[in-house]
């Protein structure tokens, strides 16, 4: 089997080399890439690697993820995340190939308090989680064979991420202030990988259609940015660390505290009902996660 993977240097994307390697042969590229184009921005380009390599499985990591410079810069994310899933479907459909993509809990409103399913009405608030959805639509149209995973709050321990900044911070002030009233659930970029190597093998080995279609993919359990802060600063207080601020100094905070360009959703929670039956798959509470990657980090 050979598999091709777009975004090998992402947190999702590096993972995904270290998971997907047993199952096959392993074409990973980024934009840099030379020899095969990597670079979504280029739709002649990803088209004709495909063409060339003709593999089994694509499994698309790539994404433009700045939320808020999206607003400003809609084109290019809008190219990348809608017009490139769609060049890609339609290439994969060609050569029968699977087409494997993330996507994210920014195509709901953010309304309520109940994790949204798969099949929930849409309604991104900003250009980023509107060009992720157009780029989910045109999978579904153009490629019978698709996996469509939407997480959320995605961490790794490589790069930065929201702990290493709440790290940074507690060590710089004795009081942190953090949202309160945005929830999901940290989700590593581990667990994704892991998760999409599993769905993946079952996907070849089961009946063409039988797994294809939207799944949501995020740890277990719940809490806020500013549970996710407390939870951070308790493990690297039990660590040993050295910090000016602790989880008792870490104070709530409406996201109207921090005006963005892009609108965030308040509602991130997801509901994985459908993924841990189709797959039997398991997905361990968010806190043990998070504290695996606090030792490597820290």
């Amino acid at each position: 089997m050979k598999i091709l993977l777009f975004g090998k240097n992402g947190q999702v994307g590096w993972e995904l080399q270290r998971s997907l390697a047993p199952l096959g042969e392993l074409v990973a590229l980024d934009r840099h890439s030379t020899d095969l184009c990597g670079d979504l921005a280029n739709l002649d380009g990803i088209g004709a690697t495909v063409r060339q390599l003709r593999p089994d499985v694509i499994v698309n990591a790539a994404a433009y993820t700045a939320v808020d410079k999206a607003e400003s810069d809609a084109a290019l994310a809008h190219l990348v995340n809608a017009e490139a899933p769609g060049a890609l479907a339609d290439v994969a459909s060609a050569v029968g190939a699977w087409l494997v993509h993330y996507s994210t809990d920014y195509v709901f409103d953010g309304s309520g308090s109940q994790p949204w399913k798969e099949n929930d009405p849409t309604g991104p608030l900003c250009v980023y989680g509107r060009t992720k959805l157009e780029g989910e639509q045109r999978i579904a149209a153009r490629c019978a064979k698709h996996l469509i995973l939407r997480t959320s709050w995605v961490y790794a321990a490589r790069g930065g991420n929201f702990a290493r900044i709440m790290l940074r911070l507690a060590r710089e002030g004795d009081r942190l202030s953090v949202i309160d009233d945005q929830f999901g659930a940290p989700t590593g970029a581990d667990l994704l990988a892991d998760v999409t190597a599993h769905m993946v093998r079952s996907a070849l080995s089961g009946a063409a259609g039988r797994f294809a279609g939207t799944y949501h993919v995020a740890a277990a359990g719940e809490t806020s940015w500013h549970g996710y802060a407390r939870f951070v600063l308790e493990c690297a207080s039990r660590a040993g660390l050295a910090l000016k601020a602790s989880s008792y100094t870490v104070d709530p905070v409406p996201t109207t505290a921090f005006p963005t360009p892009a609108v965030r959703p308040h509602n991130s929670r997801l509901n994985t009902a459908k993924l841990q039956d189709s797959f039997g798959l398991y997905l361990p509470i968010w806190q043990q996660g998070v504290a695996r990657m606090l030792t490597e980090i820290t």
